[in-house]
C-alpha cells in the first residue's frame, strides 16, 4: 500500500525505510512495531500466585520482541524502522495515518505514536479500496485524527469459543438416537406426475405404525381436508461481510476461515475488491450510485455472461448507510481479475456473484400445502412453482438452497376441500432422530457472530453483530490459535476438540472465563466506546474486576494447580523445593520461582528424569526426541549456567571430553 500511495503523491525516491518526493515522505510499519510489555517489564519474574493478576497502573510499550537464547529481545529490524519513523514524524508538519482502516490498523499507529512520544498533529486516510481513484478521493477528504480516538483493539477470545466447540461435541456424542416410523401415500398429480404425502405424525412404536399402515393401504382413497395456496416472496440475500464470506467459502468450498481472509486480503491488495475486514453487509447511498457500472463490469466477465438482466434497475435491500460502520459490504472494484489462482478466483467470483444476487429482483414462488385424511391418519403434501426466478437465476440449479426435495418443488393440482384422491401407493419408513452435528468452521463462525444464539435471519444476525465473539478481523485467528495450541483439530469439515481441549473445558465450563454471552456483551460495549457512547475508563474498570475474578477462580482450582513435592532442592537458589505442577516443575521460593518444563522436542520428561536433572544437573542419555524437521535424536538434557535446559550431544567415536550443546 505504501508503494501505491507514494506513486500517487509523487514520492518516487526510495530511501532506507521510506519513499520521498513531492513534499511527502511515505513510510510503513510491518505489523505491530510496538507491543505491550510482558510481566517482566514491570519487574515481575516467574510464576508467583501472589503477583496475579498483573494489572499495572499504566501499561508500558516496548519494541516488538523476538525469541533469543535467553528470553526475548527487541527485533533489530523493528528497532531500525522505529528510528526511521521517529525522525520522519518529528521532522514533519503533519502525519497522514494510512494504516488499515479498522481497530487493528488504528492500534498499530497509536501504539507507535505514543511510544515515540510524538506531538506532530495527524489526520486520517480512511478508505475501503486501494484503487487509484479511492486513494485520491481519500487524500482529498482527509479526516481529523481525533474522530478515531475511540477505536481500540480487543483481545482474542479463545476460551468461550472452545467452550462452544466442546459443548456441541458432548451434545453430539451423548445423544441417544430414537427410532420412529412414518407413513406415506402417493396419488396422481399434474401432467402424469405423482404427488407424495407424508403423515403429520411420527410413531415411536412400530406396531402402532404398522397397524395404521395396513388400514391406510386397504382404504384406497384419501379425502382433502384443507388446501392452501400462497404467493411466497424470497428477499435477495444481503451482500457479503467477511464472516458471511468465510462461512459460505467453508460450507461450499471447504476453505478455512483464515484461508478465506488471506485470499480476500490478497485480492484487496491487488485492488480487485474493497476492504475485506468489514462487519457490515450494507452500502451507503454514494457507493450505491456506482453499482450499475460495477454490475455491468461483472456482466462482461465470461463467468457471468448472460446473468445480468439488461436495463435492470438494482434493487435497494443492501442499501442502508445507517448500518455501515467502519466499512461497507464487500464489493468488486471494477479492476480486471487477471492471472488469479483457482482459490483466489473462487473467492473473487463468490463476491461478484453475490453482488449480482443482491441487486437482482426478489424470487417469487407459488406455494401449495394440502392436508388429506386417510383411515384416520392426517397426511400433508407441499409443493412450489417458481413464478419469477429473480436472484435465484444467478446460480440457478447450482444454488444448493434450490435443490430441495421433490415434494417441495412438485406442482400440486388445484384440489379443494372435500375432494377424494385415489391412492397409487402407500409405504411405511423407519427413521432415527439425529443429534446436532459437530461444529464446522461455518457453523462456529455463525455461533461466534451471535454469541451462541441460533439465528437464521440475515437481518437479525446483522442487528446482533455488536454482541458477537471477536470481530470479523479476529475470528479466523481465534479459531486458528485453538488449532495451533492443540485444543481442537479438523476431521474433514468437522471441528473436534482434542483430549487437551476437553480437559480444559471440564475445568472451566462453569467459570466466568468461558461465559459466551458475557464475551458478546464486551463486544457490544467496545462498539459503544467506538461511537463515543461509553467512556473507555468505565469499560476498563469492569475488565479489571473481571480479570481479578477469573484469576481467583482459576487459582483456586485444584485440577489446574494441584502440586506434588519432588523432594529435590532448587538447584538455583538452594532455599526452595521444586514442586511438580503438571507440565512444569517450579521452585516454591517466591524470590526464585525457577521453572523447568517437562516437554522438550516433542518428548515429555518423566518424574525420575526430572529428579536426575535437578540433583545431578543433567539426565542420562535419553531417546525419543524429535527435531522441528521431524527427525528423531538422542540427547542428554542439562542445565546451562543460567539454569536454562539445553541438549548435550556426547561426541561419538572420540576420546575428547567436550560435548556439543544446543537449546
Amino acid at each position: 500500500m505504501a508503494r501505491e500511495i507514494a506513486r500517487i503523491v509523487g514520492a518516487t525516491k526510495r530511501e532506507e525505510g521510506y519513499f520521498e518526493g513531492g513534499g511527502y515522505a511515505v513510510t510503513w510499519a510491518f505489523g505491530h512495531l510496538v507491543q505491550l510489555a510482558m510481566p517482566d517489564g514491570y519487574g515481575i519474574r516467574g510464576f508467583v500466585r501472589d503477583n496475579l493478576p498483573v494489572i499495572p497502573d499504566s501499561f508500558t510499550l516496548i519494541p516488538r520482541q523476538v525469541k533469543a537464547e535467553k528470553g526475548y529481545k527487541p527485533d533489530s529490524g523493528v528497532v531500525a524502522q522505529i528510528k526511521t519513523i521517529t525522525r520522519l514524524f518529528n521532522d514533519s508538519e503533519q502525519i497522514i495515518v494510512a494504516t488499515d482502516a479498522g481497530r487493528e490498523g488504528e492500534l498499530i499507529f497509536r501504539y507507535l505514536y505514543h511510544y515515540i512520544g510524538c506531538a506532530t498533529p495527524f489526520v486520517r486516510l480512511w478508505i475501503s479500496s486501494l484503487t487509484d481513484k479511492a486513494i485520491r478521493d481519500g487524500l482529498r477528504n482527509l479526516e481529523a485524527g481525533s474522530k478515531y480516538d475511540n477505536l481500540y483493539s480487543v483481545g482474542r477470545v479463545q476460551t468461550p469459543t472452545l467452550a462452544m466447540v466442546c459443548a456441541r461435541y458432548w451434545e453430539n456424542r451423548r445423544f441417544t438416537p430414537e427410532a420412529f416410523w412414518q407413513l406415506h401415500i402417493a396419488t396422481d398429480g399434474c401432467d402424469e406426475g405423482t404427488v407424495k404425502f407424508s403423515s403429520s405424525e411420527k410413531w415411536k412404536e412400530k406396531e402402532s405404525a404398522t397397524e395404521l399402515y395396513n388400514k391406510v393401504k386397504s382404504a384406497g382413497t384419501a379425502t382433502v381436508t384443507k388446501a392452501e395456496r400462497k404467493e411466497k416472496t424470497e428477499e435477495t440475500p444481503l451482500l457479503y461481510d467477511l464472516t458471511t464470506l468465510q462461512k459460505e467459502a467453508n460450507a461450499k468450498h471447504g476453505f478455512t476461515a483464515e484461508q478465506t481472509l488471506e485470499i480476500a486480503q490478497k485480492l484487496y491488495e491487488k485492488k480487485l475488491i474493497t476492504y475485506p475486514r468489514t462487519g457490515s453487509r450494507y452500502i451507503p447511498e454514494d457507493v450505491f450510485a456506482e453499482i450499475p457500472k460495477l454490475l455491468a463490469f461483472i456482466g462482461s466477465l465470461p463467468e457471468w455472461k448472460g446473468k445480468l438482466q439488461p436495463k435492470a434497475v438494482p434493487t435497494r435491500r443492501s442499501l442502508d448507510g445507517g448500518k455501515v460502520t467502519d466499512h461497507h459490504a464487500l464489493l468488486v472494484t471494477g479492476e480486471k481479475p487477471l492471472f488469479l489462482s483457482k482459490e483466489d478466483s473462487t473467492v473473487y467470483h463468490m463476491i461478484a456473484g453475490r453482488m449480482l444476487e443482491a441487486f437482482s429482483e426478489k424470487c417469487v414462488k407459488d406455494t401449495a400445502t394440502v392436508t388429506a385424511e386417510c383411515a384416520g391418519v392426517e397426511f400433508v403434501a407441499k409443493g412450489s412453482i417458481i413464478r419469477q426466478a429473480g436472484w435465484r437465476a444467478v446460480y440457478g440449479k447450482e444454488n444448493g438452497e434450490e435443490n430441495n426435495s421433490q415434494e417441495e418443488t412438485a406442482a400440486i393440482p388445484c384440489w379443494q376441500e372435500g375432494d377424494t384422491l385415489a391412492l397409487k401407493a402407500a409405504s411405511i419408513t423407519e427413521g432415527k432422530t439425529k443429534p446436532k452435528p459437530l461444529h464446522t468452521e461455518a457453523t462456529l463462525l455463525s455461533a461466534m457472530e451471535t454469541a451462541g444464539k441460533e439465528i437464521e435471519d440475515d437481518a437479525l444476525r446483522q442487528a446482533m453483530k455488536d454482541c458477537g465473539i471477536g470481530t470479523p478481523a479476529t475470528r479466523a485467528s481465534i479459531i486458528e490459535t485453538l488449532f495451533k495450541r492443540g485444543y481442537m483439530e479438523r476431521c474433514k469439515k468437522s471441528l473436534v476438540p482434542t483430549e487437551k481441549g476437553l480437559a480444559l473445558y471440564s475445568v472451566v465450563k462453569a467459570m466466568r472465563i468461558a461465559d459466551v454471552a458475557m464475551t458478546g456483551e464486551w463486544e457490544k460495549e467496545l462498539a459503544r466506546i467506538e461511537r463515543g457512547e461509553l467512556p473507555a475508563d468505565d469499560f476498563r474498570r469492569k475488565i479489571e474486576a473481571y480479570t481479578r475474578e477469573i484469576t481467583s477462580e482459576l487459582l483456586s482450582c485444584d485440577k489446574l494447580f494441584a502440586r506434588r513435592d519432588s523432594g529435590c532442592k532448587c538447584p538455583k537458589c538452594g532455599a526452595g523445593t521444586m514442586q511438580f505442577y503438571g507440565k512444569v516443575v517450579r521452585c516454591d521460593n517466591a524470590e526464585c520461582g525457577l521453572p523447568v518444563f517437562r516437554l522438550k522436542a516433542n518428548r515429555t520428561l518423566s518424574d525420575d528424569e526430572i529428579k536426575n536433572l535437578l540433583t545431578d544437573g543433567h539426565t542420562k542419555l535419553l531417546k525419543g526426541f524429535k527435531s522441528k524437521q521431524g527427525k528423531s535424536f538422542d540427547a542428554v538434557v542439562a542445565f546451562d549456567g543460567d539454569y536454562n535446559t539445553v541438549f548435550v550431544f556426547p561426541e561419538r567415536k572420540s576420546k575428547a571430553t567436550s560435548a556439543k550443546r544446543r537449546k
